[in-house]
């Protein structure tokens, strides 16, 4: 799906914003990076684990400053 952006009154600035935004959005750089190199299956599933690791640790930090613990 392809990304527009509209240019209003010359605003060239605030277009390339909207642009950084969205195609941070859509993980775009993200992909590209990851594209870049060949990363072995065993190294991708051990980055995997690392960040569900720490997606997990986030998580209960959230919640324990919810619950007040």
């Amino acid at each position: 799906m392809p990304i527009k952006i509209v240019v209003r009154n010359g605003n060239l600035e605030q277009a390339m914003r909207v642009l950084k935004k969205k195609v941070l959005k859509e993980g775009i750089i993200k992909e590209l990076k990851e594209r870049q190199y060949f990363i072995k299956p065993s190294a991708k599933k051990r980055e995997a684990k690392k960040q569900s690791i720490k997606n997990a640790y986030k998580l209960r930090k959230k919640l324990e400053k919810i619950r007040g613990f």
